[in-house]
């Protein structure tokens, strides 16, 4: 029985589309959240952010969790390359900041911030929060997100936007999209 169960739980989970809200051409709401980077906090601006150049906003789910650190590994590896391209990197989700100050490092591998949203209030005006209850409880947090991820330029317009639940394209997407805005845009 215990098996059945978390075969339907896998199934919603794979089965429950993703979408963003905030399309290309859309204002990226702002926002300051408490962060980590290399296991250290600091408070996270996205303004501030922005003034430095483009950043990629990318939700996901839960720390620690296959997709999620699957992701965050893969955006670790190529952070010289949104580096190259004049681009930040910051991820968010609904953990605590302890559980991020832990991930920052073992599958961020220290290259760039996470951010943590535990009331969800980034997430609601981003519009990515996960409305499969059976995935909240599994996750066990109060307000976990749908893995999206936006790619916004410095005056705060949404470039591009990705949502999948598979986390393989979010990485190769908004790098994607931040060449063809970077040719347009030369420094």
């Amino acid at each position: 029985m215990k098996r059945l169960l978390l075969g339907f739980v896998a199934a919603s989970l794979i089965a429950a589309p993703a979408f963003a809200a905030l399309e290309k051409g859309a204002k990226a709401p702002d926002f300051t959240l408490p962060a980590a980077l290399a296991g250290k906090d600091f408070t996270y601006d996205l303004a501030s952010a922005l003034k430095k150049g483009p950043a990629v906003v990318y939700f996901y789910p839960k720390a620690f969790t296959s997709g999620c650190s699957a992701e965050a590994h893969e955006f670790a590896e190529n952070m010289d390359n949104f580096k190259a391209l004049g681009a930040s990197v910051i991820g968010v989700s609904g953990d605590d900041i302890a559980a991020l100050e832990k991930f920052s490092t073992a599958s961020c591998g220290s290259k760039f911030p996470v951010a943590a949203d535990p009331k969800g209030e980034v997430i609601a005006k981003y519009d990515v929060k996960m409305d499969n209850p059976v995935a909240k409880t599994m996750l066990k947090l109060d307000h976990p997100s749908n893995r999206t991820s936006f790619l916004v330029a410095p005056d705060g317009t949404v470039l591009a936007t990705y949502s999948a639940l598979d986390a393989s394209k979010h990485v190769s997407t908004m790098l994607d999209a931040l060449k063809a805005w970077r040719e347009t845009h030369k420094a």
